[in-house]
């Protein structure tokens, strides 16, 4: 395979992407490295900054792929069903969600750093991305909910997405964060992905019935 060629270029990319997955399983945010990412990569530091200038972009490439994986989902959601009651539709996107841990992580803890930190033109790359989930959930809507006019479904739209920005802190809690809601007489009420997606879908789409 020539060097600089597509195909190289996308496996490089690739093999970088999934070693910054595999240390973000166990490592924080902040203590990954572009050289620690490197230990997980044939090739040298030196090398990744051919592909990505920081650790942020390849942050921002594992959260793109991630949204693209939810779209795919949506889509099949949407192509498979003839009919769907907003009860269906708010189990179908809890069931979607409950898939994308990842996703919900990174858009919850480092959403700002990624997008502050890298190029515009990755940037973009992303943000369309971003533009098929929310074009994936009005499709879904205006298939199965025709009732729902267009402003309903941009207010669906923009109560849904902020919300689940939100779910991963609370559906993923440390011992540590329990001991202290509890001595600061917080408590802690467990609720899954699936629960919060559900119960906040659920409720905005009463009239989809």
């Amino acid at each position: 395979m020539p060097k600089g060629s597509p195909e190289l270029t996308n496996a490089r990319k690739e093999e970088i992407i999934s070693a910054c997955k595999t240390l973000y399983e166990d490592m924080s945010f902040k203590d990954i490295t572009i050289m620690k990412i490197a230990e997980y990569t044939t090739f040298s530091r030196a090398s990744i900054y051919n592909y990505f200038e920081t650790k942020e972009e390849i942050f921002l490439a594992i959260l793109q792929k991630e949204y693209e994986l939810w779209v795919s989902d949506l889509r099949s959601i949407t192509d498979s069903a003839d009919s769907m009651t907003g009860d269906d539709i708010s189990k179908a996107l809890a069931s979607s969600l409950e898939k994308r841990e990842l996703l919900l992580k990174l858009m919850s803890m480092n959403h700002y750093d990624m997008e502050e930190n890298s190029r515009e033109e990755r940037l973009y790359e992303f943000k369309i991305a971003y533009g098929e989930s929310l074009k994936a959930v009005d499709d879904l809507l205006r298939k199965f909910c025709k009732d729902m006019d267009d402003k309903s479904r941009e207010e669906f739209i923009y109560t849904f997405f902020p919300f689940i920005y939100g779910i991963y802190p609370y559906s993923v809690v440390t011992d540590k964060q329990k001991n202290a809601m509890d001595r600061a007489g917080v408590g802690f009420k467990y609720y899954s992905i699936y629960d919060l997606v559900y119960n906040c879908s659920n409720k905005l789409l009463k009239s989809c019935r």
